[in-house]
């Protein structure tokens, strides 16, 4: 008797539980942004006395000398206004995107993918130009926008 009972819990064990998910892919993935000298645009560049932060947010970085930086994109709304200073001023980055929701798992739910990233840009201080490495931001394997300075 004691060994059908003890079968009966193990098979409740093995057979009765569902199987328990765990979120190891990554989640909703950040802009990835690279600076490069302008004149030598191969050439990746620190931005020095860095300042970074989206429109009424806090800053992301704060007087930091870098030369490729990763911030998050709003997943409310269709457009992100970022603000990166650097000892020769401020300049405003309007980054415009399509929003694709994708489910993951149970467990890590849905991730935002963003499509079509555009730039509009308020760059007259000390950016000289923008250009877009990567539209489709499903990843943060790679650089998606180069910043010339």
């Amino acid at each position: 008797m004691k060994k059908y009972v003890i079968a009966l819990i193990v098979s409740l064990a093995i057979f009765g539980c569902e199987k328990d998910d765990i979120c190891i892919e990554a989640n909703t993935p950040n802009l990835i942004i690279r600076f490069y000298d302008a004149a030598n645009p191969t050439q990746l560049k620190q931005v020095t006395n860095m300042y970074v932060w989206a429109l009424n947010k806090d800053s992301i970085y704060q007087n930091v000398a870098l030369d490729s930086i990763v911030i998050p994109l709003d997943i409310n709304a269709n457009t992100t206004t970022y603000f990166i200073s650097s000892d020769l001023g401020e300049d405003e980055i309007e980054l415009n995107y399509t929003k694709k929701d994708i489910f993951v798992s149970r467990s890590c739910g849905y991730k935002t993918i963003f499509e079509n990233l555009q730039v509009a840009n308020n760059t007259v201080n000390w950016i000289n130009s923008i250009s877009i490495n990567n539209s489709t931001i499903e990843d943060e394997s790679k650089a998606h926008l180069h910043i010339y300075h």
